[in-house]
């Protein structure tokens, strides 16, 4: 029987960045995170962890932390400090690795620890430039330990560069995320943002988000929300035997002798049919003990002078009632984990007799609008603009179950956005959405405050026009930033096409797969990038895409009912998705 052998991860961080000036590399930020943070979340699912460097409080105690003798003494004289720190049976597979590569991830470390066996006992990752990677490599534990204690007999660790142990034989693997920070201009180039596809973006969102806890709340409150546990009903439906119709409750084959009490909706007492009776009853009313069926008033006959009433010669044979637990019975799930609160849920849960639930959400979202030439109010002066997105927007957040909890006005200034992100942490929002100061332009002030506030960007460029300056990310306080474009039609299109992904990522429920339509005109709009385009529907079914819209105001939306994502160099016919726009 094959057993896996256990996994470790000897991180090196300890080296001063001699070509930065002298600065702790592994703590440099790269989009929110140090350097350390991103090689410790590579390698946080392997068996053990060993940092050598420099001590770091901070860091959680499941990790080993040990120091190179001298401080400093280089990378082999590190590497042997960190086997040295934990034990490790010969078959084990080390993962070294420096931690100054900004874009490794899980899946690489996996790839090398695949690739590395006792037949093949270490393995070196190849960058995206086709360089070997030394302090990124795997290796048995039992052959790591037997070339350092040969290289520390024969000649010493201290300053032994990684190719006196990377010796013959060894084998390379192609990894993504490999390439590592020495310069400034490295670490500029790990810090910019990566032109992600609409879909990239929405996936990026979906996987980095973290859901909001659950909270007990009333579901009348809660349309937006998520559930986060199964819906179960508390109570039979109907509760009793009812009346499906108007009609009458009769007992036996009949005809029926009719008692005066009429049954209605909501009545209180009981009365027993005997057989060959009946009495009125309405729709909804319950039944008498006693009664067999109910049958609907246009299949009987009624002689009023007799007080007697009779089954049609032609009428169906059918029972117009509705028995106790016909819908469900107490204990029955009405809406599974991660459904959507929508009226329906709600109504739903009260005739279960559900008024409150475990829910997720719903998303409380405060709204900012940027930029000194934006005028919300009276006479505009020379060089502003009028706010004509600003009040609409709530609106828009609510048509995605999102609830504008503030919604207010910023001006360019170097500290506004610092102090309007704490403000955003006060007030208990979970998303800031703000428009304008997204492109990095000289009065874009955005990404930099981000950056100094140690934001994670999720999202920094997406191929899309317009959209393409959108900004997804988080801060360590959790609270999310959704960055829109200025332009009102960016803006607008922009968040139809990215909220509902973040909503769906933050209450734990599952975006509602999209809506298709064949583009008709599709070559002669698309461009080398999605663009964003209103459609009208033909009548055969097919949409058409506008030609061009201007993005200053929401004009090109006017007697439009939708927009369309219409996808980089397409045919005639092509399938692109449709946004609905909310009436």
């Amino acid at each position: 029987m094959t057993t896996t052998p256990p996994t470790a991860a000897v991180i090196l961080a300890g080296g001063r960045g001699t070509r930065m000036g002298g600065v702790d590399k592994p703590g440099l930020l790269v989009h929110g995170r140090r350097l350390l943070d991103i090689a410790l979340s590579a390698t946080s699912h392997l068996d053990a962890v060993v940092v050598v460097g420099p001590h770091r409080p901070e860091l959680d105690p499941g990790i080993t932390q040990t120091q190179e003798s001298p401080a400093g003494a280089g990378p082999v004289e590190a590497i042997w400090a960190g086997l040295s720190a934990t034990r490790l049976p010969d078959n084990a597979v080390v993962v070294v690795l420096a931690s100054d590569l900004p874009h490794i991830e899980a899946e690489s470390v996996d790839a090398l620890i695949a690739a590395t066996s006792t037949d093949n006992p270490v393995t070196c990752a190849v960058d995206e430039n086709n360089r070997t990677q030394f302090l990124f490599s795997a290796w048995t534990f039992r052959e790591l330990r037997q070339r350092l204690s040969t290289l520390r007999e024969s000649s010493g660790l201290e300053n032994q560069p990684m190719k006196a142990i990377v010796t013959e034989p060894f084998s390379t693997l192609s990894v993504a995320g490999t390439t590592d920070c020495d310069t400034p201009e490295d670490i500029d180039r790990a810090r910019s943002h990566p032109r992600l596809t609409v879909d990239q973006a929405r996936a990026a969102v979906r996987n980095s988000l973290t859901a909001l806890p659950p909270h007990r709340a009333d579901l009348a409150d809660s349309l937006g929300a998520t559930l986060a546990q199964p819906l179960v009903a508390l109570g039979d439906l109907p509760r009793s035997d009812v009346s499906a119709m108007d009609g009458y409750a009769v007992s036996g084959e009949g005809p029926w002798r009719i008692r005066t009490e009429i049954r209605i909706a909501g009545a209180d007492g009981q009365l027993e049919l005997g057989e060959g009776e009946a009495i009125r009853i309405a729709t909804g009313a319950h039944l008498p003990l006693g009664a067999t069926s109910v049958i609907r008033d246009e299949y009987l006959s009624v002689d009023e002078p007799s007080r007697m009433v009779r089954r049609l010669p032609d009428a169906p044979h059918r029972n117009d009632a509705r028995p106790r637990g016909e819908d469900w019975t107490t204990g029955f799930t009405i809406a599974p984990t991660g459904t959507a609160v929508t009226p329906a849920v709600i109504s739903a849960a009260a005739s279960g007799e559900v008024f409150d639930a475990l829910v997720r959400g719903p998303v409380r979202a405060r709204l900012i609008v940027t930029g000194d030439e934006i005028r919300r109010t009276g006479p505009l002066r020379e060089g502003q603009t009028r706010d004509s997105v600003g009040g609409i927007l709530p609106y828009l957040l609510e048509s995605n179950g999102v609830r504008c909890v503030a919604n207010s006005h910023l001006r360019d200034t170097a500290d506004s956005f610092e102090r309007v992100l704490a403000d955003g942490v006060d007030q208990e929002a979970d998303l800031l959405v703000v428009i304008g100061a997204t492109g990095g332009g000289a009065a874009d002030e955005m990404r930099s405050a981000l950056d100094r506030l140690g934001a994670r960007t999720i999202v920094g460029r997406v191929a899309s026009r317009p959209g393409g300056s959108q900004i997804t990310a988080v801060l360590p306080s959790g609270l999310v930033i959704l960055g829109l474009p200025g332009n009102p039609y960016a803006a607008v299109t922009t968040l139809l096409t990215m909220l509902p992904t973040v909503v769906a990522a933050l209450t734990g429920s599952d975006t509602p797969p999209p809506l298709l339509g064949i583009i008709e005109n599709a070559a002669a709009v698309s461009s080398d990038a999605v663009r964003l385009l209103p459609v009208t529907q033909s009548e055969d079914g097919r949409w058409r895409a506008d030609q061009s819209v201007r993005t200053a105001h929401l004009a090109g939306l006017i007697e439009r009912s939708a927009f369309a994502l219409v996808p980089a160099h397409s045919d005639d016919g092509a399938v692109a998705e449709l946004v609905v726009l909310p009436r």
